[in-house]
């Protein structure tokens, strides 16, 4: 006689009633919310700079007693309507210095480290294409040029030494020449050094370049510098100052 599934030893399948509701699949990972991440950038903020709490409580007390001041003169003293259009005011107002602060605060974490005047040209806003990879790079020194094209024409900022990286300056400069006659090349030195632009103030150092370009000029300059690519690659475990050439190959052996 054959025997059941239950009697060949199988578990007991759980049966499910009409009525009950089937399992909830499980919730793919949710990115912080708004309030989370504004937490996370207060905290962040106060850690480097624990003025900035004292700093947002004056700005929101302060838009407060304008609007109290205002409305006590010019609007016969209605508090109320103060109150409510005051208190949204003063949180706009200290939501605007924690975003000040909190902006120094992130350069001051990143300054020194390679890649900082990267990042500080990738705040430039719409109208800008960043090259997120640096053009040329000193590997011994970590020196670094990085470039920007936008409506000025083209921009390079230096990381490093200014005597260090003025040889990779005046390569690139030479090869936008070469290519890009008629537009302009202009160069921001980061650092703290003589001469140079702190970090922080390198993105409103390139907003105060003088316009030369059309939107669709700034567009084909950059499809022009696109289409030279790039040089290749090292590959992984080779030292390019360690690399000797193959004498046999040379000879034809």
């Amino acid at each position: 006689m054959a025997k059941t599934s239950d009697s060949a030893g199988n578990p007991p399948q759980e049966r499910r009633s009409l009525f009950s509701r089937k399992p909830k699949a499980p919730k793919p990972n949710k990115q912080p919310g708004r309030m989370k991440q504004m937490l996370d950038v207060f905290k962040m903020t106060r850690r480097y700079d624990p003025s900035v709490v004292w700093l947002m409580l004056l700005v929101f007390l302060g838009v407060i007693a304008l609007a109290l001041v205002i409305s006590y003169f010019f609007f016969n003293n209605n508090w109320i309507t103060a109150l409510i259009l005051g208190i949204p005011l003063g949180l706009l107002g200290a939501l605007l210095i924690l975003s000040r602060r909190a902006e120094k605060a992130a350069f001051a974490q990143i300054e020194g480290k390679p890649g900082a005047s990267g990042a500080a040209l990738n705040t430039l806003r719409r109208g800008w294409v960043v090259e997120e990879q640096p053009v040329a790079v000193n590997p011994r020194s970590q020196d670094a040029v990085f470039r920007a094209v936008g409506r000025p024409g083209v921009v390079l900022v230096t990381e490093g030494a200014p005597h260090r990286v003025r040889s990779l300056v005046d390569a690139e400069r030479k090869k936008l020449n070469r290519i890009l006659p008629n537009v302009s090349v202009h160069v921001i030195q980061s650092g703290r050094e003589e001469g140079q632009v702190e970090l922080g103030k390198v993105a409103k150092q390139v907003r105060k370049l003088k316009n030369e370009l059309t939107k669709a000029e700034v567009s084909a300059v950059s499809k022009r510098i696109a289409s030279l690519g790039s040089k290749l690659p090292i590959p992984k475990g080779i030292d390019p100052y360690k690399a000797r050439p193959d004498r046999k190959a040379a000879r034809g052996r």
